[in-house]
């Protein structure tokens, strides 16, 4: 699904090049559930934004579902981005004016669902993620574990080949926290979600079914 090859990222500064991420191999098969650890300043959120396509300043070979990442044009790379990937974000990201129910369904308009399938779909995630008595409500009246339930419904709502989880229990106490990647374990488990996420927590890495760990732009892991 993944398949990264001496990918580097580099910002030039005054004092010279500095490289977040430097020689970057990774595969990630579908199916998998993979953790990206490292310290602050390692490089992992750097590599998120890359899988994700919210970074194209960068060199090397990224292959994301058959697709050459690095020969397609910016157009072609947000029509990827649209189709194969759902985000999950520490900070949920929900948009403040829009109640659960439209937070939901939001994806899907982008993506011209028709308005009765989007009811349908929507109707279901709401139910199968227990929040159909929240739907009418904005996010400000929701709990932080609330709203990043809502964030993991609205990721996976138009069924998406990749999650990709940016630490997502970091605003979370430890009980929703546990919840939260209960939750991804099942998703992972049960309905084959391939899901990458990054982390600090050695807790939340170990629901994973592998770990990948950086140190200054590189992989110490072994490849």
């Amino acid at each position: 699904m993944i398949s990264l090859r001496h990918v580097d990222r580099v910002y030039p500064l005054k004092g010279g090049p500095y490289y977040a991420l430097r020689h970057i191999d990774l595969e990630v098969a579908e199916g998998d559930f993979l953790s990206i650890m490292g310290p602050s300043g390692s490089g992992k959120s750097t590599l998120l934004h890359i899988l994700g396509l919210h970074d194209a300043a960068w060199s090397g070979e990224y292959h994301l579902c058959g697709q050459a990442v690095h020969r397609l044009d910016k157009k072609q790379r947000f029509e990827l981005q649209k189709k194969q990937l759902g985000f999950v974000f520490q900070s949920y990201h929900l948009l403040d004016d829009l109640t659960v129910y439209e937070n939901l369904e939001i994806p899907l308009s982008y993506r011209d669902t028709p308005k009765k399938d989007r009811e349908s779909i929507v109707c279901d995630l709401l139910d199968r993620f227990h929040i159909v008595g929240k739907k009418d409500l904005y996010p400000a009246q929701l709990s932080g574990g609330q709203q990043q339930l809502v964030g993991i419904a609205r990721a996976l709502v138009a069924k998406p080949a990749l999650i990709l989880a940016d630490e997502p229990t970091g605003n979370l106490h430890s009980d929703q926290g546990r919840e939260i990647m209960e939750l991804f374990r099942r998703l992972n488990r049960d309905d084959g979600v391939t899901i990458v996420q990054v982390t600090h927590s050695h807790e939340n890495a170990a629901y994973g079914t592998r770990i990948v760990r950086l140190q200054d732009g590189m992989r110490v892991d072994a490849k």
